[in-house]
């Protein structure tokens, strides 16, 4: 019976809840004891997250009797345990036991990192109890910085959240804290008004320990406003409190020594009662007394030499462990406040190419609109300039994005069979008219011992491909480049294959190759000038070399000119590359398409985006109706028949995706667009989920949004005709 997990769980419980009870009554000795017990079942049953608590717990006690090196020490282990079972609520207690004891220990920079990491926690798991509890003690931190107004505003966050839940305990410690920073700051009356409220609380609930404080603060507020007598009254009361307190744990603490010590003590008394007895009894026969006498000494003598070197060993292993558990808690504070800050930079860069890309959709759908309305010939050039330039910034913010999805470790290898050789053929082609443009001409050379079908992501291949020779192009005027691939190494059917791009241009500096594949790294400000580019060509291909195993190498010399070789390990295939039989865009006959009767409906809550939507839709000779918010477009979408519906993602009220939801559960087979400006990689699953039939990313190119809404149309009228 005593097997059952259920029972075993039962008891663990029981124990920790008594030890928390004992360190509430201040009686430490009973709190050790069942926390030593409860630690023995949660190890026998390899119970993980008890084990955790059990150590957190430890931690707490320790810091209470002020043995902070030992409250680190548990600390460690139970952020250990916790990490590694994700057990991110107790996680979080940690680090806010964490802060108490750099706290303690007045070190307050490293305070404020763990409240820092246990917020963070606390926020994710909803904790909002513990999140005001922080909150305060990261406010007292800034109380001893003597940085009031920051302090104020930080328990001003604590009492907010303490007062939502009805949190007593929080509250009444918060006011009476803000009590504080207010006196400190020089407002008396609102000080007071502040530790009044916390000190009614106090007596209310019985909060013995923030009675007590609250009485002092009172008392010192009533003598800074020069009442004495008022002064006097509290500060009575206050010692009056203090004295039972300290009596109570005079009652409750009197073992509450460090039990290791005290049995060493034991043992050494129990050692020299034995001795002395013995000389006693051999006190008859001088010849015996005489030599145990000097085996006594010899023996004392000597075993105090070798307690003294064990003494001094056993403080030096001591302080060594402790200096370890206090960096590692530092090392792990560092690593949690580093993801946190990653984690911050991806929805930061992620909001702000969204706020970038919705009026970029603006720049190039009216750039485009003007350019096919005719404009006046001195204004053609300004208009191509205006286009040229929103192409460029959407070029620069998807650069960015895919960086960050780098970064972040996001993206996804996506292996297929290609056919490597037409694969690079079709780049050079591709780029050809760019070469044209600097009087370059590209030379390809593939070996003639090297297959042609291969599986890997031929779609990063490519990408890395199009930078490095897009780089070539741009710094190489009249003059030529090389590609060439052939096989440094075959193992078995998988083939190292090495890519060169080289060519005669400027060239790149010893120095600036030092650091060329880091982000926004260019040549030089006149370079950057002179050729342009956003700095991030580079690093984005090293990161797709390195998710493709690849290495990457560069030889260059000023004036020369420059080669990139990277190697990669390709995939053999003998099955050809697969035919590709979507049809991305309508290349039908629209004039077979009845256009007269077609309704769409655009949900889009920006009006200059709406203006241009419509401009098109009208272009295309297609009736639009449009609404600004979800849910008007779920009432017209009832009360209607569309044939497409074009639906924004942000809007006010209710999202977009949320609108769509709503559609589904009446009407399965509607055709519904995304319209966003969100990056498509990271929520298709979402787009899928919400019920939508396809995406159109903003800012779009106008031939391709029109195909797009054609082949819908197209679709529409087949499965009419076969209905």
């Amino acid at each position: 019976m005593d097997d059952d997990p259920e029972i075993q769980q039962n008891e663990i419980n029981y124990r920790m809840e008594q030890a928390q009870a004992d360190l509430e009554k201040y009686n430490y000795y009973d709190a050790q004891k069942n926390l030593d017990e409860a630690l023995k079942l949660a190890e026998k049953s390899n119970n993980k997250k008890s084990i955790g608590v059990i150590y957190t717990i430890k931690g707490k006690l320790q810091l209470i009797i002020e043995k902070e090196d030992n409250a680190i020490k548990y600390l460690n282990k139970a952020i250990e345990v916790q990490r590694i079972i994700n057990d991110n609520k107790n996680l979080g207690k940690s680090y806010k036991i964490f802060g108490d004891v750099y706290l303690a220990k007045e070190a307050y920079e490293q305070a404020l990192d763990s409240y820092t990491a246990a917020k963070s926690k606390f926020q994710e798991e909803g904790l909002n109890e513990k999140l005001a509890e922080v909150l305060l003690c990261e406010g007292k931190t800034y109380m001893f910085l003597k940085d009031y107004e920051k302090a104020r505003d930080i328990i001003e966050q604590s009492v907010a959240q303490a007062k939502k839940g009805e949190y007593k305990e929080v509250l009444s410690d918060a006011l009476i804290k803000h009590g504080i920073v207010y006196s400190k700051l020089g407002d008396y009356e609102k000080a007071l008004a502040l530790a009044n409220e916390g000190l009614e609380i106090t007596e209310e609930n019985n909060f013995k320990s923030i009675q007590n404080e609250g009485l002092f603060v009172i008392s010192n507020i009533y003598k800074a406003l020069e009442d004495f007598k008022l002064s006097r009254e509290y500060l009575y009361k206050h010692l009056k409190l203090s004295d039972s307190i300290r009596a109570l744990i005079r009652l409750n603490s009197s073992n509450a020594q460090d039990l290791s010590t005290l049995d060493l003590l034991n043992l050494a008394n129990e050692k020299n009662d034995e001795i002395e007895e013995k000389l006693e009894k051999a006190e008859d026969d001088k010849n015996l007394g005489t030599l145990i006498s000097i085996l006594s000494v010899a023996l004392i003598t000597i075993l105090s030499l070798l307690t003294l070197s064990l003494y001094k060993n056993n403080n030096i292993r001591l302080k060594t462990n402790n200096m370890l558990h206090k960096k590692n808690g530092e090392l792990i504070i560092a690593k949690e406040k580093a993801e946190l800050a990653s984690k911050t930079k991806a929805n930061f860069l992620s909001t702000v190419t969204h706020e970038l890309r919705t009026p970029l959709y603006a720049v190039t759908g009216l750039s485009n609109m003007l350019l096919d309305e005719n404009p006046k010939p001195e204004q053609v050039q300004h208009l191509k300039s205006l286009k040229f330039s929103g192409d460029y910034l959407l070029t620069f913010i998807n650069d960015i994005l895919q960086i960050n999805k780098i970064e972040a470790n996001k993206v996804d290898i996506e292996p297929e069979s290609f056919n490597l050789k037409k694969k690079i053929n079709n780049i050079v082609l591709a780029l050809n008219n760019s070469a044209l443009d600097n009087n370059v001409k590209i030379h390809f050379e593939y070996d003639t011992d090297l297959p042609e079908n291969f599986i890997a992501d031929q779609l990063k291949i490519s990408q890395i491909l199009i930078n490095l020779i897009g780089n070539s192009i741009k710094f190489t005027k009249d003059g030529d480049i090389w590609i060439r691939a052939y096989k440094i190494e075959e193992k078995e059917n998988v083939y190292t294959l090495r890519f060169e791009v080289e060519d005669n241009g400027i060239g790149i500096s010893q120095e600036k190759q030092d650091n060329m594949f880091e982000s926004f790294s260019q040549g030089s400000i006149q370079i950057n000038r002179k050729y342009g580019g956003t700095g991030l060509g580079l690093s984005i291909v090293k990161g797709l070399i390195d998710i493709l195993k690849g290495k990457i190498y560069v030889k260059s010399e000023l004036e020369k000119g420059t080669t990139f070789y990277f190697e990669i390990p390709l995939e053999y295939t003998s099955v050809e590359e697969a035919k590709e039989n979507k049809v991305t865009y309508f290349d039908g006959d629209t004039s077979k398409l009845d256009l007269t009767n077609v309704k769409i409906l655009v949900v889009e809550d920006n009006k200059i985006n709406q203006m241009i939507t419509k401009k098109i839709l009208t272009k295309m000779s297609l009736k639009c109706d449009i609404v600004d918010n979800g849910e008007e477009a779920v009432e017209m979408i009832k009360a209607n028949k569309y044939d497409i519906i074009l639906m924004d993602i942000h809007m006010p009220g209710i999202s977009g995706m949320e609108a769509t939801k709503r559609v589904r559960s009446f009407d399965k087979e509607l055709t519904i667009f995304a319209l966003t400006a969100v990056t498509i990689e990271d929520k298709m699953h979402e787009f899928e989920e919400a019920g939508f039939t396809d995406i159109i990313p903003k800012p779009f190119k106008q031939e391709e949004f029109e195909k797009k809404l054609y082949n819908a149309l197209a679709a529409n009228k087949d499965r009419s005709a076969t209905a």
